[in-house]
């Protein structure tokens, strides 16, 4: 749980940011972005969706029962023990959609999409166990790196959000600057690397 509550004008912004721009929306946009600019956007879509729910829908409903279970404090998964406990239950589920979209014959660009993901995860969960890394930056600028490659480098022009949303991180006492920083740069570099390397 955050050790800052929102008692401040900043502190209720940065919470707003936190909240509307976490993992889960950013990955609506890039999942629906990339979906739609498939040859077939119907088809594109409908993979989209089906990312969405093994990506976000799933590991949210998860998140979820675990807080109310007790388990996790926040919906962000704030301690860092227990993002090893949720991370590798995120894994699993977007492996899942992995092979479901193998299986399915899904575009090759909604197959490289979820592959980033994967990629961004193993190589997160390992610094997790010793060092609480930003999931909200590294899947801002994993997503931006996607988009620009697949869709259009316009996306670019998104990246001062991502700034935002490491300011909120920091502002509510989630994160350091450095935590935001490596976030940022491991996600933008290694969902990039991972969709440019397979959507081709």
């Amino acid at each position: 749980m955050s050790t800052a509550t929102a008692t401040t004008p900043e502190s209720r912004r940065a919470r707003l940011v936190t909240d509307g721009l976490k993992p889960s929306n950013v990955l609506i946009v890039e999942c629906l972005a990339l979906g739609a600019a498939q040859d077939s956007p119907w088809t594109g879509l409908a993979w989209a969706l089906l990312g969405l729910l093994f990506s976000a829908v799933i590991p949210m409903a998860y998140i979820k029962r675990s807080m109310r279970k007790g388990l996790v404090s926040d919906q962000h998964v704030g301690n860092r023990a227990s993002r090893m406990t949720v991370l590798p239950v995120i894994m699993g589920s977007v492996a899942v959609c992995l092979v479901a979209m193998y299986a399915g014959g899904a575009p090759q660009q909604m197959k490289a999409l979820v592959l980033s993901m994967m990629a961004t995860l193993i190589v997160i969960l390992p610094i997790t166990a010793f060092w609480k890394i930003s999931l909200h930056t590294a899947v801002s600028t994993g997503a931006i790196a996607v988009i620009a490659i697949g869709v259009t480098w316009w996306a670019v022009l998104a990246l001062p959000l991502v700034g935002l949303i490491g300011w909120s991180r920091v502002e509510i006492k989630d994160h350091t600057l450095g935590q935001v920083i490596a976030g940022a740069v491991v996600g933008g570099a290694v969902a990039g690397l991972a969709f440019a390397l397979m959507a081709s």
